[in-house]
Parts: C-alpha cells; structure tokens; sequence
C-alpha cells in the first residue's frame, strides 16, 4: 500500500519532555524503527508535527534583537531541514543501504485571506502555566490559549490548498524511496495582491490538514495520523469518556473535539475518507503495524460501524 504517516508534534517530543536536541533525537529514534518495520512492507510518506519546535526557535529568534524576528515560514523551513535530517538520518540508519530516504522541504500554498488570520488556533513552543503565560502575552502581543492543563501561544492556520512538490515526490516514490516530506504543514507561501509569484506568508500550516491534501493528491490507499493518544475519544476527560473504533467519516464530524489538537485530525480523517472513499486511522505510533491490520486505534472508513 502507499501510505502517508502524519507524525504529530507530540510523537517527536512528548508532554512534559524540556525541548532539548538529546529529547529530540532519542524521541526520533524510537520513532524510526517503528517506521522502518512499515517501510518494509509499504510505499511510505512521512509528514511530521513542528509545533514545539518552531515554537522554540521563535523564542529564541525573539532573544536576539539587533534584528527583527523571522517570519513563521522561514522558521517552519528551519524545522523541516532539521527534524527531516534527523527522521532520514534514523531512518537511513533502520533500513537497507539501497533503500533511499529523502527529505524535501514542501511549499503549501494558502489563502491570505483565510479567516484563520484573524483567529489563532495552532499551539506551538513549550507549554506554560496560566500566570506565565498571560504575562508572556502581554509582553510579547502574543495570542494564547489553554492546552490541556496548561497553556501555549497560538498563531495563525490557514487552510492548506496546494502542495507545491507533487510531481517529485512521485518520481521518489517510483524509485523506491521512503519521502519525508510537509513538515510542520509544509512552507505556507501565497500570492499578494498585485503579484502573481508566490511570497512566504507568517502563518503554521496544521500538518495533519496537509497530509490530508498530500494522501489525496499521491492517490495514497490510507493516511494514518499518529498521535500520543491510541484512539480518538469521546467526552475526553470525563468519566464517561470512550474510545472510537471504526467509526464513518460523518458520524465522526458530528461529534466536538477541541480546535487545537484533535479537532484537525478528525477533519482530516474524515475529508480523506469522503474524498476518496478509501480509509484513515487515528493512533497511537506505538501500535501503527496493529492500526494497519484493524486491531487498534480509530479507524475512519466509509462504512464505518459501532463505536468501540
């Protein structure tokens, strides 16, 4: 099968983890020799998560101020080189030498005049208690918002519409290649008023929405999302909460979930289900080889069927 493997920011690094390289490249570890297993058997695209990461070079940018900050597209490049590097470095290291592995930075093109530039939903950088973070907003006129427990700055997300590497990336896939590819939603770029070339655009693309188009547009037969938590859940949280199994794309979108975190995998699992007709899986990264033989996670397909 061709698959298209969106690796959530939290698979990379997990809650609660401080965001050093050594997190980093352990976390990523783990991760490649889940993936390698699946590379075995399977044409594989990996997209990846970069909200703490360009969080982090944000604050750090913001630290140096005989310059003017970069933009959010030039600090989202940034994080595809190096956490692309570190997945194709490990995932090299897994597979056989003549199996290639490839990391290519992926423009996304939006939409300025999405309405997500006027209203930030995607958490990025560490997470904060209220106090630091309500202090921190002020002092940087930043938007935040709660994250589970906590809080984190939020910024703008708009809509992915098309992703600009399509054709090469089907030539890897010819050749055998295991692509990683629109980390962190990809690169957004669009056109300005009154020009027709494309400019960098100060925004974070949800990677899990690009993966979506990307599944789409490579005609892949499943996109799965791995997350830090093995289902998408009901009533998260309470003591009524429970686990979807194999649910239909519908279903799934009359339900709520939180814009910031399971709210974009859910819309993208179900738009890839209805697009095509084919299936999508929300999981655990630990148990993708199970997610792929239908014994765990939420399976979205357009049969659906009872939830678990």
């Amino acid at each position: 099968m061709r698959l298209v493997v969106a690796l959530g920011g939290n698979a990379l690094l997990r809650r609660g983890q401080s965001l050093s390289a050594q997190h980093l490249l352990e976390n990523i570890r783990g991760v490649a020799a889940q993936l390698a297993r699946v590379a075995l058997h399977h044409e594989l695209v990996v997209t990846h998560g970069n909200g703490p990461q360009i969080g982090l070079l944000a604050l750090q940018n913001s630290a140096y101020a005989a310059v003017p900050p970069y933009p959010l597209d030039m600090l989202g490049a940034q994080t595809e080189g190096m956490i692309g590097y570190l997945l194709e470095q490990e995932l090299a290291n897994q597979l056989a030498p003549k199996r290639s592995v490839v990391t290519l930075l992926t423009r996304v093109e939006v939409d300025l005049n999405d309405p997500a530039f006027g209203r930030p939903t995607k958490p990025i950088g560490p997470v904060y208690t209220q106090e630091e973070a309500q202090r921190l907003a002020q002092a940087m006129h930043w938007h935040v918002a709660p994250d589970g427990e906590s809080f984190r700055r939020v910024v703008a997300s708009p809509l992915p519409l098309r992703v600009l590497a399509v054709d090469p990336l089907r030539w890897l896939l010819q050749h055998q290649a295991v692509v990683i590819a629109a980390g962190g939603g990809g690169i957004p770029v669009a056109c300005t008023a009154g020009r027709r070339a494309l400019e960098g655009v100060d925004a974070v693309i949800d990677k899990d929405l690009t993966s979506a188009l990307l599944a789409l547009e490579l005609g892949a037969d499943c996109l799965v999302i791995a997350t830090d938590v093995d289902a998408v859940y009901l009533d998260w949280g309470l003591p009524t909460q429970r686990a979807l199994g194999k649910v239909g794309p519908q279903e799934l979108l009359g339900h709520s979930f939180p814009a910031g975190s399971m709210g974009p995998k859910v819309q993208a699992a179900a738009s890839f289900v209805l697009k095509t007709g084919k299936k999508a899986l929300i999981g655990s990264l630990d148990r993708i080889e199970e997610m792929l033989a239908g014994r765990a996670g939420t399976e979205v397909s357009p049969g659906g069927g009872p939830a678990a």
